[in-house]
């Protein structure tokens, strides 16, 4: 699935380094079609609850999905472990 620039999507992973849990949300900031064979990929940025940048990363396709109307965003303590 391609997604636009700025669309909001959730993690399906977490990503420790970052300290990110699965079912975050992120917008997309860059898109890379990939080489043949090879599927897209997306950089993400993570914000806080105040609208300031958290993480920056790069995560293929498979590993975000895009938010649903039927779902509900939450706010947790930063620093919190991934898991």
């Amino acid at each position: 699935m391609k997604y636009e620039l700025f669309t909001r999507v959730s993690l399906r992973t977490a990503i420790a380094k970052h300290k990110l849990k699965a079912g975050e949300a992120a917008t997309v900031v860059e898109h890379y079609p990939g080489r043949p064979g090879q599927e897209p990929s997306y950089t993400l940025e993570v914000f806080n609850a105040d609208g300031e940048a958290i993480a920056v990363v790069t995560l293929r396709d498979s590993e975000i999905e895009p938010l649903a109307v039927n779902e509900a965003l939450h706010v947790r303590r930063l620093g919190e472990v991934a898991a």
